[in-house]
């Protein structure tokens, strides 16, 4: 699913990728547990929120199942590579690309012909226990 997210639609954005993962849960019985639920939102607030708010151009979104993950990319119209900060306890804010990068199973970035791609992928399934439909896993 790629979606194009309105200006200040990080509220958007999560509500698409629950709709994704809940229908995936539901049509096709991939296990989805609410931790990687939240993650995944989490995630994707984070990728478009720094999008919009450091690149004036479009940003779009794209999500996928890969396997027992989801793959979250965004591109944007900026080809500067986002870059970690050392971590600072004091630091007000500025802490999203470390969170991400914190719950993600893997993180890429690259610059494409226009622009660059961020790419996460996170497990479906990180509470065993849990379900986001209310379907026990299988």
């Amino acid at each position: 699913m790629a979606v194009a997210p309105p200006a200040g639609s990080s509220g958007r954005a999560r509500h698409l990728a629950a709709a994704l993962l809940t229908g995936l849960q539901a049509e096709h019985g991939l296990p989805v547990d609410q931790r990687a639920l939240d993650l995944i939102q989490l995630v994707v607030s984070e990728l478009v929120i720094n999008a919009r708010k450091y690149v004036p151009g479009p940003v779009l979104m794209d999500l996928r199942s890969v396997g027992d993950r989801v793959e979250v990319q965004v591109w944007d119209s900026n080809s500067a590579l986002p870059l970690a900060r050392a971590a600072d306890a004091g630091r007000v804010g500025q802490h999203g690309l470390e969170i991400v990068m914190a719950v993600a199973q893997s993180f890429e970035a690259h610059r494409e012909p226009v622009g660059k791609r961020i790419c996460v992928r996170i497990a479906l399934l990180n509470d065993l226990g849990g379900a986001i439909t209310g379907r026990t896993p299988h």
